[in-house]
């Protein structure tokens, strides 16, 4: 037995690669995109480490190439789904009584794997399917997956290392179990990194997943898996369900091993989900762990006294980046009368060189959205723009789905700050600008604060730091992840920990220990060096 007490060191941030020209990772992720975009995959359902053909397929084609198909895929039923809930229990057995360096090894061989082998090919699938350009590829599938493996492992020592106080005589000591049953991870399209995490962070901590994958990065996340079973990851830990997110949560809700959510989606999704599991509750052997990061309203304001020239920046990279669907994506913005016209031809110039096109063009900064659904939702709200009196689009609002889903990067000046665009999430290429009077700074951070449900990501810009203070106070809890002169979006792993209140989520930071210990089930023990003998206490002893 190995009795060595072995702690994790804090890591590095995985380097990101720069794909310029002439790079050899440029050539050898053009050569791999390629290569995949010349084959078919066939993916299948993964329970109890096997792959399940269910003859129920659809198909996954690319979002910048609507007809190229890069995938067929395998729905699981009613059946799989009690499959894999009896394949995660059996695991159980074996992986919650695994040694904690033991688990952390094969967490650790995943990430080595991904920077060393399997780099070029989780970004070639992000980028075909799910549309990203070569660095958002990187940071996302590529650097942010690996950084959440490696700094769990370092925030797993952390807390198994919390350990209570002993009193003479007496030995305490915390062990810090994993959920009793299985954790349901259910993942978006618009990260890779987050599919993983939402898998795996549970994983680490020795519970035991059933993994429903978001059918729009089904191939990233078919090849995950892959990386998963050669790292050595025992069968059954993680099941992979492709198929009906609501045929499948019909089945997890009901069973009485339900221990967990992990979830990152939409709004109205998880409220759902909360309820069922209230409704159930009685069914469950324990209180469900419900960790969720939803939607999200984000916001850029910016003080007279900032630079312009980084706000235009922020705005551009913030707002347009992966076509704005990313959930910390800027999506309104609060201009100074003073600076509107400059911040207005700032942005005109950048958008009038931004390329639109195929992510294998690497010369295009902007891509086409996930699905035709994603471009009808996008182009209506952009319509409502076009139609109102209380907006005008300045920059953008075309869109063509005749090839891809493609929707032009969108700015729309609102005059009503309450204008739908304003306060409603989009989650595309559309950002809405309101312009408040100068002297009006301090209500016009009041409307910030009180216009949208979500608090999630924002960002202030300004030199004046009197003025950004006040902004830091009025917009507490306006988001989780605030920013100050830059952009809100990019949280790194082991810097930003990520998670916003309201009605964006339960706040559980991933990218921290916080998120790990909601994973955890934690059983006090004390032991007692020598036992009382007597039930006496000096206190009965009569006056004399």
């Amino acid at each position: 037995m190995n009795n060595a007490i072995f702690h994790f060191e804090y890591p590095d941030n995985e380097p990101i690669n720069s794909y310029a020209p002439g790079t050899p990772e440029r050539a050898s992720l053009q050569a791999e995109l390629k290569r995949l975009m010349s084959e078919e995959q066939e993916i299948c359902p993964i329970i109890g480490g096997k792959a399940i053909k269910t003859g129920n397929t659809a198909k996954v084609t690319m979002p910048t190439n609507r007809k190229h198909v890069l995938a067929t895929y395998h729905k699981v039923t009613e059946k799989e789904v009690q499959m894999a809930i009896e394949a995660s229990q059996k695991a159980h057995k074996i992986w919650s009584n695994m040694p904690h360096t033991e688990r952390a090894s094969i967490i650790l061989k995943i990430a080595d794997l991904i920077a060393y082998r399997y780099r070029d090919l989780l970004n070639a699938a992000t980028m075909l399917g799910q549309g990203k350009s070569p660095m958002q590829a990187e940071i996302d599938s590529a650097c942010e997956t690996i950084d959440f493996l490696r700094f769990n492992a370092n925030y797993m020592s952390q807390i198994y290392a919390d350990q209570p106080m002993s009193s003479e005589g007496v030995i305490n000591r915390l062990e810090y179990r994993p959920l009793e049953g299985f954790v349901f991870a259910i993942t978006p399209f618009n990260f890779t990194a987050i599919a993983s995490n939402l898998t795996m962070s549970p994983v680490l901590m020795g519970n035991v997943t059933l993994w429903k994958p978001a059918t729009t990065a089904l191939l990233s996340n078919w090849f995950l898996m892959k990386i998963y079973k050669e790292a050595g990851l025992p069968d059954g830990v993680v099941n992979f369900l492709p198929g009906s997110g609501s045929l499948i949560g019909k089945e997890v809700f009901e069973s009485p091993d339900f221990a967990g959510v992990h979830f990152t989606g939409s709004t109205a999704v998880f409220q759902r989900f909360w309820n069922t599991i209230g409704q159930n509750i009685q069914k469950y052997k324990s209180y469900p762990r419900i960790v969720g990061e939803t939607g999200g309203k984000d916001f850029i304001f910016v003080h007279k006294s900032a630079n312009t020239d980084e706000v235009v920046t922020a705005a551009i990279r913030g707002a347009f980046e992966y076509q704005g669907q990313k959930c910390s994506a800027a999506s309104r913005m609060y201009v100074p009368k003073s600076m509107w016209a400059d911040v207005k031809e700032g942005m005109g110039k950048m958008l009038a060189e931004i390329k639109m096109g195929c992510v294998t063009d690497f010369t295009n900064f902007h891509n086409a959205v996930i699905n035709e659904s994603s471009f009808d939702n996008i182009m209506g709200y952009i319509k409502k723009a076009n139609e109102s009196k209380d907006a005008d689009i300045i920059f953008g609002g075309n869109g063509d789905k005749s090839v891809g889903y493609f929707v032009e990067p969108t700015v729309i000046e609102c005059k009503d700050p309450h204008f739908i665009t304003m306060e409603e999430e989009i989650f595309g290429p559309v950002l809405s600008v309101h312009v408040y009077e100068d002297e009006k700074y301090e209500e016009a951070l009041e409307l910030c604060d009180s216009t949208s449900p979500y608090a999630l990501t924002g960002a202030i810009f300004g030199i004046d730091r009197v003025a950004v203070n006040l902004a830091v106070d009025k917009l507490r809890f306006a988001a989780g992840n605030f920013y100050i002169n830059d952009k809100p979006t990019g949280a790194v792993v082991g810097q930003q920990p990520f998670g916003g209140a309201r009605a964006s989520g339960t706040n559980d930071k991933a990218g921290s220990y916080m998120n790990l210990i909601r994973w955890t089930n934690m059983r006090t023990m004390k032991e007692a060096l020598v036992p009382a003998t007597d039930y006496k206490y000096p206190f009965l002893e009569a006056d004399k």
